[in-house]
């Protein structure tokens, strides 16, 4: 029996998935969360075999809620689940150590088999979006794609300083060359590009 904790601030689609993933009694699920730092709270609590994550949720998103889980428990095995699966999005989740992305049009079944999957240590990407992810072309480094993720956010040039322990002088150039190579004028024009491109 694989345990199961399911993350998702859409009541009504998480709790038809946790009945849907219980069907054919291979998946327990073990708890329940709404928002992104209650899933935090339950992982550490339950230490769940997988961690299923909605990736737009409030406060904390799937991808930041998988960077802290991971970070204290590194071998915990996490899935995002998503209606758009942008390339971007893709490369912030595995950089972050999520073991599998799909989207949320998955078939239940495969959703199970998935679960089973990266229960056991293997990766599963979504064939679609792993090919949209290799036709990519984005420019910016992972430290422009960060700032301008920042400036998306709305913080300032010192909160983003503080945030990325970087001098703010450094931030600054990372946000230089973002503009450059997105053609935005400013920081936030450049923020809005890159989002519309799908390279956040």
């Amino acid at each position: 029996m694989t345990t199961v904790l399911l993350a998702d601030d859409e009541t009504l689609l998480r709790r038809s998935l946790a009945a849907l993933l219980e069907l054919d009694g291979a998946v327990t699920v073990v708890a329940q969360a709404a928002d992104g730092e209650e899933a935090v709270a339950l992982a550490a609590r339950h230490r769940p075999d997988v961690v299923l994550l909605d990736l737009e949720m409030p406060g904390l998103d799937g991808v930041d809620a998988a960077r802290v889980i991971l970070a204290a428990r590194p071998d915990q095995a996490v899935v995002l689940l998503t209606r758009h699966g942008r390339p971007g999005v893709l490369r912030r989740a595995l950089a972050a150590g999520v073991r599998g992305f799909l989207p949320k049009s998955v078939d239940p079944d495969e959703l199970v088999r998935v679960v089973a999957h990266v229960h056991a240590g293997r990766r599963w990407i979504d064939p679609e979006i792993s090919a949209a992810a290799m036709m990519d072309d984005c420019p910016l480094t992972e430290r422009e794609v960060e700032v301008l993720r920042l400036t998306a956010d709305g913080l300032s040039v010192r909160e983003m300083s503080g945030r990325l322990h970087l001098a703010q002088g450094t931030v600054r150039n990372h946000l230089s060359a973002a503009i450059a190579k997105t053609g935005g004028g400013t920081r936030h024009a450049a923020a809005r590009v890159a989002r519309e491109r799908d390279w956040l």
